[in-house]
């Protein structure tokens, strides 16, 4: 049995350490904050209750199996999950919508076509099939394996680009999101689409890889799913999990350095002072060079493969939450997804360190009971992906009401007459991410991406330093629940069974 320090109490540390307690390790969380979750807030006001962080699940299995390995209650006795049906709607600048059920091929295929017309439904299904095989190739050594050292296998994009022959100039491939929808999808409203996803991720489309197809074909193949009562209660159901197999936490405890003796990570120490020692410490957190003095753990030729946009600024998120009164009718869309005109215009925006004039909206509307007082009123969400704060000033009040109205009359596309509707509302801003949970900027981590010289990837999970390993959206396989939780898994299985760990099979 050997002690172990987490730094921080997101879902991906968590996840490491519910696992290393059922192996026989005495496990510590040292949280900076006063709570546990990470970006799996809560804001709770006036009866009204609103996620601050995710509102829905991908890739559930990635949890079942987190309950399944630590404990006797399978996920499903500690939370309730609900498979959301239609999986998005979708609002086009045009004035077209489109309903997409979850986890349906066929049906989405069926439903671009009848909506747009000019065979987009095969457009599309021919794109997943192609996402496909980028998934086939790169699914275990990007999701399901530490990061090798010979990670340059990931350098090389997976995605299966069409060939476009041109006359007398040299064929042509996509090679980024936008390109696919520019040269293979060849309809706006498509192209929309698949910039919706790559946004909502944080990615830039111009300059994500075009095996970000994977994002998109991981939705509509294994489905969304939201948690009843709010995701904060996947974060409860994970934080007492932990609580059961007897892993400690310490809130309100910052951690200042990593502490380091014979050449390896020896415990860590406190803000205050306070040293915990440990044979492993898991590094929770966005990695910073002074959590490690002296050693040269950050950048080229260390953790981080290649400094590129994933192990960079990435993208924040503005959040606006609605409390309506009015109730919410029986056949509103959980989730919708409003789309700009000029999507060029809103990508040289945020991703330039400004505001767009006209962001990707995404508007939800839980039908969850807990969400709200009684049946005569309704919360809603509405995010935008934005600049983080530093590049923006999002402490300045006026700029904060001046976008909060911006994303609302948005919205109004997907809730006609929102406004006349409102009677509480409440900003969260990347700035209040900073605050909550200590990631410069505010910033959301994006998943890893394979291609791109390996830009895209994320810093490994076992780092040049003896004894610590990181885990969490900055790290292998990069941001997002699903991939949280990944990485919780391969960073439980590298101090279990040693350097030969190469995954689950």
């Amino acid at each position: 049995m050997a002690r172990i320090a987490v730094i921080g109490a997101g879902m991906g540390a968590m996840a490491a350490a519910a696992r290393l307690a059922v192996a026989g390790h005495r496990v510590t969380v040292y949280e900076r904050s006063g709570t546990y979750g990470g970006s799996l807030g809560r804001h709770a006001a006036e009866g009204f209750t609103f996620d601050t962080g995710p509102g829905l699940l991908p890739l559930p299995a990635v949890y079942r199996d987190l309950f399944v390995k630590t404990g006797k209650e399978p996920l499903e006795r500690c939370v309730t999950l609900a498979q959301v049906d239609p999986a998005s709607r979708h609002v086009f600048a045009d004035g077209t919508a489109v309903s997409l059920p979850n986890a349906s091929r066929a049906g989405t295929v069926a439903a671009l076509d009848a909506a747009l017309g000019g065979g987009a439904g095969a457009k599309w299904g021919a794109f997943l099939d192609r996402a496909r095989d980028a998934w086939d190739r790169s699914r275990r050594p990007l999701l399901e394996e530490p990061l090798r050292p010979d990670w340059q296998v990931l350098a090389r994009d997976p995605y299966p680009a069409e060939e476009r022959r041109r006359l007398l100039r040299p064929a042509r491939r996509a090679g980024t999101v936008a390109e696919i929808g520019a040269w293979e999808l060849a309809d706006a409203r498509l192209a929309a689409l698949l910039d919706g996803y790559a946004l909502g991720y944080g990615l830039d489309p111009l300059r994500a890889p075009a095996s970000a197809a994977l994002l998109p074909y991981m939705e509509e193949t294994f489905g969304s799913w939201y948690v009843v009562g709010g995701m904060r209660e996947l974060a409860r159901a994970v934080y007492e999990r932990c609580l059961a197999r007897k892993v400690e936490f310490v809130l309100g405890a910052e951690v200042a350095r990593v502490v380091e003796k014979d050449g390896r990570a020896a415990g860590v120490e406190l803000a205050d002072g306070t040293v915990a020692e440990a044979a492993h410490v898991v590094l929770g957190a966005r990695p910073r060079p002074d959590l490690v003095p002296g050693q040269e753990l950050w950048g080229e030729g260390g953790v981080t493969v290649r400094p590129g946009a994933a192990a960079a600024g990435g993208s924040g998120r503005f959040v606006v939450l609605l409390a309506l009164r009015g109730g919410r009718p029986a056949d509103a869309a959980h989730r919708t997804v409003v789309h700009p005109a000029d999507g060029a215009a809103e990508r040289e925006a945020v991703f330039g360190g400004r505001t767009a004039a006209h962001p990707t909206v995404t508007v939800l509307r839980p039908d969850d009971p807990s969400t709200r007082p009684d049946e005569a009123h309704e919360a809603v969400t509405l995010t935008a992906t934005v600049a983080p704060h530093g590049p923006v000033d999002w402490t300045d009040e006026a700029l904060r009401a001046r976008y909060a109205d911006t994303l609302i009359d948005a919205a109004d596309a997907a809730v006609p007459g929102l406004r006349e509707r409102v009677l509480h509302s409440w900003v969260r801003t990347p700035a209040e991410t900073a605050e909550d949970t200590g990631a410069e900027g505010g910033a959301v981590p994006p998943p890893a991406l394979a291609g791109a010289g390996g830009g895209f990837l994320h810093a490994a999970n076992r780092t040049p330093l003896p004894g610590l390993l990181l885990a969490g959206g900055w790290s292998h396989p990069g941001g997002g629940l699903a991939h949280a939780g990944m990485s919780g898994a391969l960073v439980a299985g590298t101090v279990v069974e040693g350097d030969g760990f190469r995954g689950s099979q």
